[in-house]
């Protein structure tokens, strides 16, 4: 006999524009409807789902890359799970998906906006992280935008999150001559170190960047993979080569600023060190897909890439993991698991 399919289900509505840090106060967790399935819909009952960076700039009302999220309505993001009605071919009842209505606890779509997720190759949670979103991220903005090629020095930042520990392995498997990563703490530095491979690791708070960074990589480095913005780039421009590349991914350090904050004050040796400093947003990529899921599962089922989740139960701790994940509590990726 199956079981009943849910009428109503919960999920974050975002309330008021954040104005420098958001406050719980922001959000509200809501019952809803589950919308009746249309034809090539499916409906599915979400496992897991991602909280990332990017989305503290969805709840501006800016014009931006992506559109801001809107007030009184639910917040999306990815999600894995499992899908328990369909009414289309491609997708059957048990199947697994990720898909881009996260923020909830059911979710209708198109079965044609949801990818299928192989628990068999990696678990469910690694499509979230390490094979999704954050990895292709990582992958593609290493390989594609930094141009990155062997016997580079590599130095990123926020290198423990979901990024920047994947970046820093990959330079390594790749053929770096030498990999550095700037963290927010002292487990995070030895994590990099120690679990993660990389040559030297700094925390930031321990003193100037530029001078960590100068005595890690005291012969420059090749490619900067820029997490972080602020002190980090003027650090990493000081520390750059001639011809050196870097990838600017995301600047968490200014999110929550509600004032302009100060650009690089040594941009001037752009010119000299002909530098090439290039944005990357990972829609662009999406035609490495294939080829970075096939390199990079097999680097997790071999051992030779590792990588950390931090998973937070339930999803009324979903505003909770999103504000900690601003703060730097997640080492690795931050995942709001509502599986039992």
């Amino acid at each position: 006999m199956m079981s009943a399919l849910p009428t109503t289900g919960r999920e974050w509505h975002l309330v008021a524009r954040p104005h420098g840090w958001p406050t719980p106060e922001d959000f509200a967790l809501r019952e809803a409807a589950v919308p009746e399935l249309g034809e090539g819909q499916i409906l599915v009952r979400n496992l897991h789902f991602s909280v990332d960076p990017y989305m503290r700039g969805r709840m501006n009302d800016v014009k931006s890359y992506v559109p801001p999220f809107q007030l009184e309505k639910p917040m999306d993001g990815g999600a894995v799970g499992e899908v328990i009605a369909s009414r289309a071919d491609s997708l059957a009842v048990g199947d697994h998906v990720l898909h881009g209505l996260g923020w909830r606890e059911f979710a209708v779509l198109d079965a044609e906006r949801a990818v299928r997720a192989d628990p068999e190759l990696a678990p469910l949670t690694a499509y979230l992280g390490v094979l999704g979103m954050p990895g292709l991220t990582a992958y593609a903005g290493l390989l594609e935008v930094a141009s990155f090629k062997e016997g580079d020095a590599v130095f990123v930042s926020g290198a423990a999150g979901a990024v920047g520990s994947q970046v820093g392995q990959i330079a390594r498997l790749k053929g770096a001559s030498r990999v550095i990563g700037s963290a927010g703490s002292d487990e995070k530095v030895k994590l990099l170190v120690e679990e993660y491979g990389f040559d030297a690791a700094f925390n930031y708070k321990n003193g100037p960047v530029a001078e960590q960074l100068k005595a890690a990589a005291p012969d420059g480095i090749d490619v900067y993979f820029d997490n972080v913005g602020g002190d980090h780039l003027e650090a990493a421009i000081g520390s750059l080569k001639v011809h050196g590349r870097a990838t600017i991914c995301g600047m968490i350090s200014v999110y929550n600023a509600t004032e302009p904050t100060p650009a690089p004050r040594n941009l001037a040796l752009v010119i000299g060190k002909r530098l090439r400093l290039e944005g990357m947003l990972v829609a662009d990529h999406a035609a490495l897909q294939p080829q970075f899921v096939q390199e990079v599962s097999a680097w997790i089922r071999s051992g030779e890439l590792k990588y950390r989740e931090t998973k937070v139960a339930g999803i009324e701790h979903g505003v909770e993991a999103f504000l900690g994940l601003l703060r730097g509590e997640n080492t690795g990726k931050m995942i709001v698991s509502l599986a039992d």
